[in-house]
């Protein structure tokens, strides 16, 4: 029997071989002690497990490391194409903050305060950092430092530019406060008594709508973005340049003392203004708005609404009030007979939108009357209207298309209103100002006809 001698714990990986793996052994092994040979399974059984311990703990190690050779489950050792061990992490847990090193209780990496672009944990509040004197780059100057965005005082020659689009875009939107918040963000300085002479100036050549607009923005704007010394300069600078103002428009010295009275009612200008005046105006325009002023405001006091001195803008009046107004023009109109003070009436009233109503009222004003004078001067009045263009081809139209409407209920009141209609139809296409297409569409009621007992089979025609 062949004997062996050997250390124990000098085994290596290759001492086991196949047949010890699966606890096949043909020899007899013994140690010798005290020069006896002695059988020691023990020890036989005891370096085996000390090497499956180094295997396992080398099967771990590389695991860990992540490079080399990795092992599966099973033990086999496994490696990517290029070489190197593939991620022991799958593939979906890539983006994941967890710690990947098998280590730890599980938690995100940095308190979920880790990854590209994040700069904190979720919640945290950031506090003003404080100045670390001694910073090599600290500053003592700009530690008390305040920065603000400094806008450039406006130039004399931008001025008008930049004003006269704001002022015109609010005689279309009418909000004052728009026009307030455009003004703050400008550098006006001393210039801002230029803008209640720019704001008026261009009023004196717009509607009244558009005066009634400006009156409103300037007793706004006092307070906010002017002073009440930036309009008493501003109505100065009107009244010297009056002269100007009258080759544009020759009704400026009225306007002007109408827009410094309205301004002494909104309490914009002071009662006093108008006696700062008394005996030291040399100028005949300056003279004329002062007067005029006055005698506004005294009338006032009697009971004059100067505050409604420019009356409300078309768009911003109710219906019912528009249609009494048009039939308060047409009433008038029968009686003095006035085209161009019909036009001027219904120009105006600002609503050209709204010229079908006043063709409806004047074609119901024909239907209902009963002579011959209200249909020839309506006739007349829609021709006159249609050639000086005041009436548009639609709001002509849209006039007769509503009376076509509502013929059946105007029948019930005026038994000849489809007579009369027809006719009025008749002669207004001989006129020339409504289409042959919109006289063809004109209503007629149907004439019955009866066969009566004894008449010889004779039709009868409906009378009138």
């Amino acid at each position: 029997v062949d004997r062996f001698v050997f250390n124990a714990d000098d085994l290596s990986d290759s001492f086991l071989s196949g047949e010890e793996e699966n606890g096949i052994i043909t020899k007899n092994i013994k140690n010798e002690i005290n020069g006896n040979w002695i059988s020691a399974p023990n020890s036989i059984h005891e370096a085996r497990l000390k090497a499956k311990a180094k295997r396992r703990l080398r099967k771990t190690s590389s695991r860990d490391s992540g490079r080399g050779d990795s092992f599966s489950e099973n033990g086999d050792p496994s490696r990517g194409t290029n070489g190197t061990a593939p991620p022991t992490s799958p593939k979906s847990k890539l983006l994941d903050r967890k710690s990947r090193a098998g280590k730890g209780r599980g938690l995100p990496k940095k308190g979920g305060a880790g990854g590209k672009g994040v700069w904190g944990p979720p919640g945290e509040v950031y506090d003003l950092e404080e100045v670390d004197v001694k910073d090599p780059n600290y500053d003592e100057a700009q530690e008390n430092c305040v920065y603000e965005t400094v806008v450039p005082p406006l130039e004399e020659g931008a001025f008008e530019k930049t004003l006269t689009p704001i002022v015109q875009e609010y005689f279309e939107h009418g909000d004052t406060n728009e026009v307030a918040e455009l003004l703050g963000e400008l550098n006006l300085g001393s210039m801002s008594s230029g803008v209640p002479m720019l704001a008026v100036s261009l009023a004196l050549e717009a509607k009244a709508s558009h005066r009634e607009l400006t009156s409103r923005l300037l007793t706004d704007l006092c307070g906010r973005v002017l002073s009440r010394s930036d309009v008493e300069s501003s109505f100065d600078k009107l009244l010297r340049e009056l002269p100007d103002l009258v080759l544009d428009t020759p009704g400026a010295p009225q306007l002007v003392g109408q827009f410094i009275a309205r301004a002494v009612k909104d309490q914009i200008l002071s009662k006093s203004y108008l006696d700062g005046y008394k005996g030291r105006v040399d100028c005949v325009h300056a003279r004329a708005a002062l007067d005029r002023a006055a005698v506004l405001l005294k009338m006032g006091l009697g009971g004059l609404r100067i505050d409604n001195l420019w009356g409300t803008g078309g768009g911003q009046r109710p219906v019912t009030q528009l249609v009494r107004e048009m039939t308060l023009l047409l009433k008038e109109y029968l009686l003095s007979g006035d085209n161009k003070e019909a036009e001027r009436c219904l120009r105006e009233l600002e609503v050209p939108h709204f010229h079908h109503e006043f063709v409806y009222e004047a074609m119901v004003m024909v239907l209902e009357s009963k002579g011959e004078k209200t249909f020839k001067m309506v006739l007349q009045l829609l021709k006159f209207l249609w050639v000086s263009s005041i009436i548009t081809v639609d709001q002509m139209r849209r006039g007769y298309e509503r009376v076509y409407m509502d013929i059946a209920e105007i029948n019930i009141d005026v038994p000849r209103a489809y007579f009369i209609l027809e006719q009025f139809v008749d002669k207004s296409f001989s006129a020339g100002f409504i289409c042959e297409k919109l006289r063809d569409l004109c209503p007629s009621r149907g004439r019955k006809r009866f066969v009566s007992e004894g008449d010889g089979g004779r039709f009868k025609l409906e009378s009138y």
